[in-house]
């Protein structure tokens, strides 16, 4: 490890400030909220929601533009709403359900239901009823938070099979005006308002403790039911502890150095049901004093940027992906071909020469400016996590001033085990543990091969902290199986360390192809190799128990077009159609090619197809946080992997 690596690694490790501290959740907003009274908290957006809560408790936002209230304001909301979940009935480890997407309500519900000593549980807005019935029967919740009224039909569809006694709906609702155990948020606040006693209040935050549980986090899961991952009060307080270490404005860090503090104003559209964004993009801003805006959408991310103007983000590497296409898209082929390079050059040069110099500059007029433009003008890093980002796609970013920071976590380490230091961050890496995690490899699990291609040590992660869940809900056998026998938590992912602890992603340890001919190959890293392909939207890699791999693609269907129309090329109307069109197949193939120029023999892709249906959450093809539901994908297209494999296909 270098002497400058040991330094800063050394200052986080010693930091301390007012936001780092040993006590719960809502103890962190209310002390935090009081330093920040006159301060901007969160950022709500008009024209987007029915919104209970105004005109009478917040002011509407006008339509398409985004209106602010003080951290002051916040915490009287929350006192208020607190003092209405316990008129409700909400006791200490009482558990109600948040089924909303991401927005201003769902913080404020989060912190109020913590502050009245529930236990927040998870649902995600995709959900089915009958996905709806278990996330909210398995914990034997007690109430639900639900944003709408057609997500309070979902729970009503199913309400007979739970034992709920409150529906609180964020927005306006029609009908059920002979139920009383339905309400919106506002008469919630209401209710409290009428009754809040600040001395009750106060009682009610002291007798919760750090080892209290503070949320049931069901796990997207890429097969079987998901599980409730337990996490205290402090689980999360010691994460959010974690980061602000890496991310605070230390005394040892240049001044010009991104950090995280109150001046912040980020963006948040990730799922609050999610543990990365609830503690990156939620529990850290709120304590550190930033701002919160919110996205009206994932899909008006991109104008919703330009208004905020956010000096950062978190978000998953298939966002960053989309960002990354619609940027391909606008700027002319030919210039943004010659960006590209300098761009990935110039962030791997430590000393540029006066060509790559005026090279750059000149590709910064072109595109790099109008791209840090087109994101706000105003971003200091992105944060990547859930997932494995192309080293490719952060080396890009970083060359045109916009550095994504990757880290690595789960939902049972609440979540980050590890993330890029602001004063050293490197593409390709997750960066080094935070300085409260504990991390060993067991290389046991992995083979020779695996071993001979990797630089640092390899093998799967195990982890160790206060972050790491204590188990799952009522789930003692799964528990059991998710330790080993001296208590470090198997995260089942197969990890490189280097000499100075930086980690990096290899694959899902049971993600693994192994072929017939006992080779071990990982799928993630030849997906990433497409991850800046413009023929190709999604790309999953098969051939388990096989003997050769292959892949399923979504190709890019306009990329496909406009090469169809540059070319002269009559496709077929439908997609199916053009997925099985040969002509289609060869352009495709010529981009696989090119990608099997970089692998080993046993890794190229020997067969794809082309498959019409893109794999979203919604169709159950990816997880919420938007990673690839293989088993769910080989069902659905079983047809076209039987025509790869023929005769001699093994399921």
């Amino acid at each position: 490890m270098s002497s400058s690596t040991a330094a800063w690694k050394q200052a986080e490790a010693e930091f301390e400030d007012e936001v780092v501290g040993e006590n719960t959740i809502p103890r962190l907003f209310e002390q935090s909220a009081s330093r920040h009274a006159d301060r901007d908290a969160q950022w709500y957006k008009g024209g987007v929601y029915e919104r209970s809560l105004t005109p009478d408790v917040l002011p509407a936002a006008p339509s398409g533009e985004f209106e602010s209230l003080t951290y002051e304001t916040m915490q009287e909301i929350v006192r208020n709403l607190s003092a209405g979940f316990r008129e409700l009935g909400v006791e200490n480890d009482t558990r109600v359900g948040i089924f909303a997407n991401t927005r201003m309500e769902w913080a404020q519900s989060d912190f109020a239901i913590l502050a009245a000593g529930g236990v927040v549980t998870t649902v995600y807005t995709e959900s089915s009823p009958n996905q709806v019935q278990y996330l909210l029967d398995d914990p034997n919740a007690d109430g639900v938070v639900v944003e709408n009224g057609e997500l309070l039909e979902r729970v009503l569809e199913v309400e007979d099979e739970l034992d709920l006694s409150f529906i609180v709906v964020i927005d306006d609702f029609d009908g059920h005006d002979d139920r009383d155990d339905i309400l919106s948020l506002a008469e919630v606040h209401d209710l409290g308002d009428e009754h809040f006693d600040q001395d009750a209040y106060e009682s009610r935050l002291a007798e919760r403790d750090l080892d209290d549980l503070a949320s049931l986090i069901y796990t997207s899961g890429t097969t079987g039911k998901p599980k409730g991952v337990q996490l205290t009060h402090r689980n999360f307080r010691s994460n959010v502890n974690g980061l602000r270490k890496r991310f605070a404005p230390r005394p040892d860090k240049d001044e010009d150095l991104p950090a995280i503090d109150e001046r912040d104003r980020v963006l948040s559209f990730l799922p609050l049901a999610h543990v990365f964004e609830r503690v990156a993009g939620h529990f850290l801003m709120f304590g550190s004093g930033a701002t919160v805006s919110y996205a009206e959408s994932t899909d008006t991310v991109a104008d919703d940027i330009q208004i905020v103007k956010p000096t950062g983000a978190s978000s998953v590497p298939r966002v960053y992906e989309r960002i990354y296409d619609s940027l391909r898209d606008e700027a002319p082929e030919a210039v943004f071909n010659r960006a590209v390079p300098i761009a990935r050059q110039w962030a791997n040069t430590e000393s540029p020469g006066l060509g790559l110099k005026l090279k750059y500059k000149l590709m910064d007029k072109l595109v790099y400016s109008s791209v840090r433009e087109q994101m706000g003008g105003n971003i200091e890093f992105f944060v990547s996590g859930g997932g494995s980002l192309s080293k490719q796609l952060a080396e890009l970013f970083d060359g045109m001033g916009i550095p994504i920071l990757e880290g690595y976590g789960l939902t049972e380490t609440s979540p980050v085990v590890s993330v890029n230091p602001p004063e050293d961050y490197r593409s390709g890496t997750l960066g080094p543990p935070l300085s409260n995690v504990e991390v060993r490899l067991d290389e046991t699990v992995v083979s020779d091969d695996q071993k001979a291609n990797a630089d640092g040590d390899i093998g799967e992660l195990h982890v160790k902290g206060p972050n790491v869940t204590e188990g799952y809900w009522n789930r003692p056998g799964a528990t059991e199986e998710a330790f080993t026998q001296d208590g470090w938590f198997r995260t089942g992912d197969i990890i490189e360390q280097t000499d100075d602890d930086y980690l990096i992603y290899h694959d899902r340890l049971k993600q693994l192809i192994v072929l017939d001919t006992g080779k071990n190959i990982a799928p993630q890293p030849i997906e990433d190799e497409f991850a800046t392909s413009e023929r190709i939207d999604q790309a999953m890699v098969i051939g388990d128990n096989q003997k050769f791999i292959a892949a399923l693609f979504v190709p890019n269907l306009e990329a496909v077009e406009r090469w169809a129309d540059k070319e002269g090329i009559d496709l077929p109307d439908d997609s199916e159609a053009i997925c099985a069109d040969s002509r289609v197949r060869e352009y495709v193939n010529e981009e696989v090619e090119e990608v099997n120029k970089t692998l080993s023999k046993s890794e190229k892709i020997k067969e794809f197809r082309l498959v019409p249906i893109e794999w979203t959450a919604d169709n159950d093809l990816l997880t919420p946080s938007m990673k690839i539901k293989r088993r769910n994908v080989m069902e659905q297209f079983e047809e076209q992997v039987q025509d790869i494999y023929g005769d001699d296909y093994n399921k």
